[in-house]
């Protein structure tokens, strides 16, 4: 890579880690980076997932007081199907051929960039949806378990938004606050990082110097953005990457 291409991915890593914690869907910033620098999507694709695993790191690191909130046992149970489904997302991935993956992409980077949009809205409805807290039925939690199960096939394969919809899904099927829910989202995130960075460094076509060079990046923009959370509105970081996301996917529609 020359100087520019390195700022470039650097600069996207930085801002990715951030968003993903504050706002969600941070990858959708590194993504359309090394295309830029020539990445094909498929490549492009598994290197960003590799490359975003410390920024989960961090924000789990900077959500550590809200994560001492989570009962145990529903921290294991999701983590392990979040483990299985992103597992069967990422083979999935592999299996599919780059012409393939290439029709698929931009329709879902326009549904990640639409999820984003409307994040505000999802998170108003969840806020009277939730079930009072002296109640949680059995069903909300096997709901909640299919639901993270599809979310995560959906985060292996393309992890774009996966952020916000594990919240809404969180939000949904949980009395917790959305504090609470931030920090065991960040948790499920870095499980279904872990996975795609193990099966895809095994099979994928990543490019490793691309990841040396946005990983870092990623872990600072991870830890930051946790901290910001707490206090920061997140509506002009949401809005910018809406607006990156469906121009990408438009990009690539016409290409």
């Amino acid at each position: 890579m020359d100087l520019a291409a390195l700022a470039l991915v650097a600069v996207a890593g930085l801002l990715s880690g951030t968003v993903n914690s504050i706002a969600g869907g941070g990858s959708l910033l590194l993504f359309p980076a090394l295309l830029g620098i020539g990445l094909p999507t498929q490549a492009a694709n598994v290197t960003n997932s590799v490359a975003n695993w410390p920024g989960f790191a961090g924000q789990v690191y900077g959500f550590a007081e809200d994560l001492k909130r989570q009962p145990r046992e529903r921290l294991v149970l999701l983590s392990v199907i979040t483990a299985l489904g992103s597992a069967a997302g990422s083979a999935l991935l592999l299996t599919t051929s780059s012409a393939s993956f290439d029709q698929v992409v931009p329709a879902l980077v326009l549904f990640a960039g639409l999820l984003l949009a409307g994040q505000k809205q999802v998170k108003k409805l969840t806020r009277g949806a939730r079930p009072p807290a002296s109640s949680r039925p059995r069903r909300n939690t096997v709901v909640l378990c299919l639901a993270m199960a599809a979310a995560s096939i959906y985060g292996g394969y393309f992890a774009g938004a996966l952020g916000v919809i594990m919240l809404a899904t969180l939000a949904l099927a949980t009395a917790d606050d959305l504090r609470c829910l931030n920090a065991l989202k960040a948790v499920l995130s870095l499980v279904n990082s872990t996975v795609t960075l193990v099966v895809f460094a095994l099979f994928g076509p990543v490019r490793w110097p691309v990841v040396a060079v946005a990983a870092p990046a990623t872990l600072l923009g991870g830890y930051l953005g946790a901290r910001l959370a707490r206090w920061m509105r997140e509506e002009v970081l949401r809005w910018s990457v809406v607006t990156i996301g469906v121009t990408v996917s438009a990009v690539l529609f016409m290409t």
